[in-house]
């Protein structure tokens, strides 16, 4: 079976440095063969990270909130239609082999939450999720790292650790 990585962050095209850090990552997700998996819409980190490993000849798939696909990001091969709205990060992080956070609010840190309770790696890019995750990251679950290639390789530790 392959190897599924999600990536988890911000909605928001505002920053346009974030988007360009999440197409990055989701080139390198694909360069290194593995599957990425994101919430499928076609706004922020979502659809940059699909963007990248679409572009990079990766397999790219979806946990869309929605019913259906209107608001899917045209970098997609396969998209789920959940209709559980936010409900469905639960779903985007059991997929996943291991998470990797890309700076976001509420949603994202509810993502990392949910992938460390249910014992999934989480490499977070850019940002620290705060003091209420000290314990993780004490116990090395929760890896703080600052660039694509820190991330990458954090999340190929991770898995190898898992075995």
């Amino acid at each position: 079976m392959r190897t599924v990585v999600g990536v988890m962050g911000s909605g928001s095209d505002r920053d346009a440095a974030l988007l360009d850090t999440a197409y990055r990552l989701g080139a390198a997700i694909a360069g290194a063969g593995w599957v990425l998996l994101t919430g499928g819409r076609s706004t922020g980190v979502m659809d940059a990270a699909s963007r990248g490993a679409a572009e990079a000849g990766g397999l790219v798939i979806g946990i869309l909130p929605d019913e259906d696909d209107r608001r899917a990001s045209a970098h997609l091969d396969i998209a789920i239609r959940t209709g559980m709205g936010d409900a469905r990060n639960v779903v985007n992080v059991l997929s996943s082999d291991v998470v990797i956070a890309v700076e976001g609010g509420a949603g994202t840190l509810s993502e990392i939450a949910l992938a460390l309770n249910a014992g999934r790696t989480v490499v977070a890019l850019g940002s620290d999720p705060g003091t209420g995750f000290r314990t993780w990251r004490d116990s090395g679950q929760l890896l703080l790292v600052g660039t694509v290639p820190d991330a990458v390789e954090a999340a190929r530790t991770a898995l190898r650790a898992k075995g």
